[in-house]
C-alpha cells in the first residue's frame, strides 16, 4: 500500500526541480509519515541535484525537513501522530558512536544519508508507473508535500504554530552544522578571536555561536556587501570584502592571528587565506563544498605542525539535543538565526533555488502549507 502525494523531482542532473506526483511508502515499523511544513533548501541539496554525489536519478533530495507526525511504524516511541517535528539527519544509533553520543560520525551515515534508498536497497518512492525514484536523501527526502523518515530522523519541538515550525527547518542541517561546529568542536573561550569565510547560512551560524560564547574580536570575510552588513548585526566586530580588501593583511591588522576560523565557501584561494590568517595554535573547520570552477588553481597552504584543520560534520551535534538548545537560546535573544531566512511559496522552488545561488537570499525555505 502507498501514499499518492506530491515532491519536487530532480529528473536528471542540473535539471530544474518540477512538482510530481509520487507514490510514498506507508512507514515500516521504524519509520514515520510526516506532513511537511517547511523544507529549507542546502547547498548540499543544489550539490546533490547538480550531479556532485553521482546519485540515482530522477530523485528527490531536502533535508532541512519541518513538519506534523501523520503515522508511525509500530516500533516508533520517539514521536506520536501530531506531533511538531524537525527532521535531522539519519544514524543508526547502534554503532560506537552512536553509542558515545556522536551520530554525525555515525559509521553508516553515508549509507543512510546519501545512498538514495533504504539501506536493504529499496525505494520509499516511486513514480506512478512503480519506476522508483532516487529517495532517502539525509533520511528524508523533504522537498515534498509529505516525507517518510526513519525515527531516529525526528525531534519533536514545541513550537507554538505552524509558522514557527517553518522557522525552525533550517535547523536540521545549516544552522545546526555552523553552531555546532563553533559549540561542539572548536568550543570558543571568552576573549579567543574568531574569522568566518564565507556569510552564507553555516558561515554566519557560526557568527552567532561565537558571539554567545565571548569571542573578540568577531570577523566575518565574504563577497556580498548586504551579507557583510547582516554579520554586523549578528555581532562581527569587523567585516572584509574579499574581493576588495586585502584579507589576510586586514585580518591580522584588526585581530593579529586567528585562535579559531570556520571555512565555508570550500573554494581553494579562501581556504588557502584562512589557513594564512591562524596563529600558531591555531584551529580550523572545514565545511564548505565548491560546485563550480573559480578560477586559476591554488594549492592551500598546510597547516603549522601546532595548528589543528579538520572537516566538520554537522558541526558533531546530537540533534535530539543541539536542536532544542538551538530554539531554547532564540527564544532568549542570543541566537537570532531567524534573520537569516526568507519564505517562499513551495511552488516557487527554482526561484529560491536562483536566489539562493546568487546570494540575494540567504536561506531559502519553501512553505507546504
Amino acid at each position: 500500500m502507498t501514499i499518492r502525494t506530491r515532491a519536487a523531482v530532480a529528473a536528471s542532473p542540473g535539471a530544474q526541480f518540477v512538482f510530481k506526483d509520487i507514490e510514498l511508502d506507508h512507514p515500516r515499523p521504524d519509520e514515520a509519515l510526516v506532513r511537511i511544513t517547511a523544507c529549507g533548501i542546502c547547498h548540499t541539496d543544489l550539490a546533490a541535484r547538480d550531479g556532485l554525489f553521482g546519485l540515482d536519478f530522477p530523485a528527490v533530495f531536502g533535508h532541512e525537513g519541518a513538519g506534523i507526525v501523520e503515522s508511525v511504524g509500530t516500533a516508533v516511541n520517539r514521536v506520536r501522530t501530531g506531533d511538531r517535528v524537525v527532521i535531522s539527519f539519519r544514524s543508526c544509533g547502534r554503532c560506537t558512536n552512536c553509542k558515545a553520543g556522536h551520530p554525525a560520525h555515525c559509521l553508516d551515515f553515508d549509507e543512510l544519508n546519501f545512498g538514495c534508498a533504504r539501506l536493504d536497497g529499496s525505494s520509499t518512492i516511486h513514480e506512478a508507473n512503480g519506476k522508483p525514484v532516487g529517495c532517502c536523501f539525509f533520511g528524508q527526502s523533504s522537498l515534498a508535500y509529505h516525507a517518510l523518515t526513519g525515527e531516529r530522523n525526528l525531534v519533536p519541538v514545541d513550537a507554538v504554530d505552524n509558522d514557527e515550525l517553518a522557522l525552525f527547518a533550517p535547523l536540521g542541517c545549516g544552522v545546526q552544522a555552523g553552531a555546532g561546529t563553533v559549540l561542539n568542536e572548536l568550543k570558543i573561550r571568552p576573549g579567543e578571536s574568531f574569522a568566518v569565510f564565507g556569510a552564507g547560512t553555516v558561515g554566519l551560524s557560526a557568527l552567532m555561536a561565537a558571539n554567545m560564547a565571548g569571542a573578540a574580536p568577531i570577523i566575518a570575510v565574504d563577497v556580498v556587501a548586504s551579507r557583510l552588513e547582516l554579520a554586523k548585526e549578528l555581532g562581527a566586530t569587523r567585516v572584509l570584502n574579499a574581493r576588495q580588501d586585502k584579507t589576510v593583511f586586514g585580518l591580522r591588522e584588526f585581530a593579529g592571528k586567528i585562535d579559531h576560523a570556520v571555512e565555508t565557501t570550500g573554494i581553494p584561494r579562501i581556504i588557502d587565506m584562512a589557513v594564512k590568517s591562524l596563529g600558531p595554535n591555531g584551529k580550523m573547520s572545514m565545511l564548505g563544498i565548491a560546485q563550480e570552477d573559480h578560477g586559476e588553481p591554488v594549492t592551500p597552504q598546510s597547516p603549522g605542525p601546532d595548528q589543528n584543520l579538520f572537516y566538520s560534520i554537522a558541526g558533531d551535534s546530537d540533534p535530539q539535543k543541539f536542536i532544542p538548545y538551538m530554539i531554547n537560546c532564540y527564544r532568549e535573544g542570543k541566537f537570532p538565526f531567524h534573520k537569516l531566512i526568507r519564505q517562499y511559496p513551495a511552488l516557487e522552488i527554482n526561484q529560491a533555488v536562483r536566489d539562493a545561488l546568487d546570494g540575494s537570499t540567504i536561506k531559502a525555505v519553501l512553505r507546504f502549507s
